[in-house]
């Protein structure tokens, strides 16, 4: 069963709130504890890296990650992330990597996914969180 009281962020959601996007701000204040799939963690420090700011920008990303409940992936993960990929290729949707990794972390953690990425609908109770 999905928890209600928790949410994990995808990185377009973490990106709303580091910039000060009220209405996301405010939504978040709903939930007890806020998740990151180690996924996220990883796409917004490549980000980083690749900014004008660099040392600024991973800094800031690294404060909001001891902030939240950074879940890694583990076995159980990675076999969600085959099927989910399996079922994707059989229908002919595929879906960025990172997303698929994402994905299969909030399912197994039973926990929604806040994102602004409608392609996370191809998945399959996936529960989708959309601001």
């Amino acid at each position: 069963m999905v928890k209600t009281d928790q949410m994990a962020l995808d990185t377009n959601i973490v990106i709303d709130v580091l910039n000060n996007k009220t209405e996301v701000i405010e939504l978040l204040k709903n939930y007890r504890d806020i998740y990151l799939p180690v996924t996220v963690c990883g796409e917004l420090l490549f980000g980083a890296k690749n900014s004008a700011k660099r040392q600024d920008n991973e800094l800031r990303f690294r404060e909001f990650f001891r902030r939240c409940i950074v879940l890694k992936v583990n076995e159980l993960v990675a076999e969600t992330y085959s099927e989910i990929r399996k079922q994707l290729k059989d229908k002919g949707r595929p879906l960025p990597e990172n997303d698929i990794w994402i994905a299969a972390t909030c399912l197994v953690n039973d926990l929604p996914l806040a994102t602004h990425d409608k392609h996370f609908e191809e998945i399959e109770k996936l529960t989708l969180v959309k601001w």
